[in-house]
């Protein structure tokens, strides 16, 4: 429990709770070193728990810290202290797009396109940084007073799956603008964000939500299946080309959105020219329903279904007493009324379907060809008299074995008239991808692209650097060296890496002049693992000799083990000898000191 006054980590001071959230709650606070306001983030009591939602938890908010950007709110710290998991950040004076729109309602056009620049700019940037937001809606975005946004909750956003959908309370604030594939539960991509924001662009023009229902069940199923309804209907007087962003953005099959947030925002750029204004209604290059969960959304019909039979046990109680209470009459009134109608029904059916039966074209039901050979699903499909097209399509598949049928076009189950061409889509296997030479880039990046975007299993491991490796250079302590799969090897999802950082274990001290003696240097480098290299220098200062005079490496320099370090000793200046007189010279100076002596004695 978080109180007004409490200091976290000895340093942020609790002043105010400002909101709270499914995941975190957010406080006012006060750093007593910088003497700044802060926005402190604390992760919920249960999920401080989970250790994985935890260690995913630091990890990309690590990850968000590296973000700059204008549009972007900056985190200043990440860490922990006694339990409580936090995150510190810029603290913005201003208010919720959300609170922005309950209090006007629709915005503007060029309002809403202002925002929206600001918004595609800054996820376009964070996009490049390999991080997905992943919680994109108005709540998540704070406008201030001269209408700059920050986008705010980078990285502590969890995928839902259909057990978090029912707990209505928890999600209903992100179900709506919760893309089809992140309902289904196949994971996020830089796409996932472009349908979020393609929704509160929706929302800026219009005022509401494009898709409501009563619970989170609901709202997921239309997002899945249900077209989104038009603004041009409820608004003649929109440009086609602002729709057609929407259109685009909001794809249900992600092949048809923008490749990413930067496209975007350069089709938003031109939106109002003037050869764009009344452009052609955006049409999809692919099927919207190429990938459609019919599983996944069979099963949310489910959990759907229920809740309406709960909902009607109520009714059909004050039904049932209804029945009891009347009387023989009225069931013998009702009794012939039946019959009545029976005979109607049955006339109808005759006349219009048995007697047109034979004149109109059979329909029949394309049957299930999952995982069969594709000559077995031509046989299946001709027998029911539908017509198979020539091209085989492939596309990847993880449950299917390769050349196996992975599903048609149109889907099983569904009734078409005998004849009809039906595509047949078998597996290239499963999905995989080429790996890239990620020497000199973040490894936090690279571990979190890694890990988000392709599944896959990833390991940091220190190891000694190469002798031209700057060590000095800003970063060096985070920079890949290596990696245990060459560039363009091909991995898929789950398969393993290790990237490997430089061994750079502590700051070098200054050894000059405070006192470090030659035996001092040699038990330091001995700990480290670093190769000494003694010189000496004579020395006219007294109080210099005996001491170290010079390092090769400055003070506050990272140790790296298996480095060089010189130092310079300084000594005693040698006395010089004096030279060697010869016999003459000598004689005279023996008869020089005799004279002197003579005259002493006198």
């Amino acid at each position: 429990m978080i109180t007004k006054g409490q200091v976290i980590n000895e340093r942020y001071e609790i002043i105010r709770s400002i909101g709270e959230g499914g995941m975190a709650n957010v406080y006012l606070g006060y750093d007593t070193i910088l003497d700044r306001s802060v926005a402190i983030k604390v992760l919920r009591g249960d999920l401080s728990n989970d250790e994985k939602f935890v260690r995913r938890f630091q990890r990309e908010a690590l990850s968000a810290s590296s973000l700059a950007h204008p549009n972007i709110v900056e985190v200043y710290d990440v860490g922990e202290d006694d339990g409580l998991y936090y995150i510190v950040m810029e603290y913005i004076e201003g208010k919720t797009l959300k609170q922005l729109l309950k209090k006007r309602g629709n915005l503007t056009l060029s309002e809403a396109i202002d925002i929206m620049l600001q918004l595609t700019d800054g996820m376009a940037h964070a996009h490049d940084s390999y991080i997905i937001h992943r919680d994109l809606k108005p709540q998540n975005i704070m406008i201030k007073d001269d209408g700059q946004i920050k986008i705010t909750d980078f990285g502590i956003a969890m995928a839902l799956n259909s057990t978090q959908l029912t707990q209505t309370n928890s999600v209903m604030g992100s179900v709506h603008y919760l893309p089809p594939e992140q309902a289904s539960g196949k994971g996020c991509t830089i796409k996932s964000d472009i349908y979020s924001m393609g929704i509160i662009f929706y929302e800026l023009l219009s005022g509401s939500l494009p898709f409501k229902g009563d619970n989170a069940v609901e709202i997921a199923l239309k997002h899945m299946r249900d077209p989104l309804p038009s603004l041009k209907e409820e608004n003649p007087s929109l440009p086609q080309s602002i729709e057609n962003i929407i259109l685009k953005a909001t794809a249900k099959n992600p092949k048809n959105r923008y490749e990413d947030a930067r496209s975007m925002h350069e089709d938003l750029l031109t939106a109002l020219d003037d050869d764009r204004m009344n452009e052609e209604v955006y049409q999809f290059k692919y099927p919207e329903n190429e990938n459609d969960n019919t599983k996944k959304i069979k099963k949310l019909e489910e959990i759907e279904k229920k809740n309406e039979e709960k909902k009607e046990e109520g009714e059909e109680e004050i039904a049932k007493k209804v029945e009891e209470v009347e009387d023989k009459k009225s069931k013998r009134v009702i009794i012939a009324l039946a019959i009545i109608f029976a005979v109607l029904v049955v006339t109808f059916l005759i006349v219009f379907f048995l007697v047109p039966a034979g004149s109109k074209t059979k329909n029949a039901v394309i049957p299930d060809c999952e995982g069969l050979k594709v000559s077995s699903c031509e046989k299946k499909l001709q027998d029911l008299g539908f017509e198979v097209k020539e091209e085989i399509k492939t596309e990847p598949s993880k449950e299917i074995k390769k050349n196996r049928v992975v599903r048609t076009d149109p889907e099983a189950g569904r009734s078409r008239k005998v004849g009809s061409k039906v595509t047949i889509y078998k597996s290239s296997g499963e999905e995989t991808f080429k790996l890239e030479d990620y020497t000199g880039k973040n490894y936090i990046e690279i571990q979190t692209s890694l890990e988000l975007e392709y599944k896959m299993k990833v390991t940091i491991e220190k190891k000694d650097p190469p002798e031209d490796f700057d060590v000095t250079a800003e970063g060096a302590e985070q920079m890949i060296i290596g990696q245990s799969l060459a560039k363009g090897s091909e991995v898929k999802e789950g398969d393993a890496i290790t990237l490997y950082i430089p061994n750079i274990t502590d700051d070098l001290p200054n050894i000059v002049g405070e006192g470090w003696s030659l035996d001092d240097v040699k038990v330091f480098c001995d700990k480290y693992g670093l190769i000494l290299e003694v010189t000496e220098q004579e020395v006219e200062d007294k109080n210099s000799i005996g001491k170290i005079i010079s390092q090769s490496r400055p003070a506050g320099s990272p140790i790296v083990s298996g480095t060089t370090l010189k130092i310079t000793v300084g000594i005693k200046p040698k006395e010089t000898p004096k030279p060697s007189a010869s016999p003459k010279e000598e004689e005279e100076e023996t008869n020089k000191n005799e004279n002197t002596e003579t005259e002493k004695e006198q």
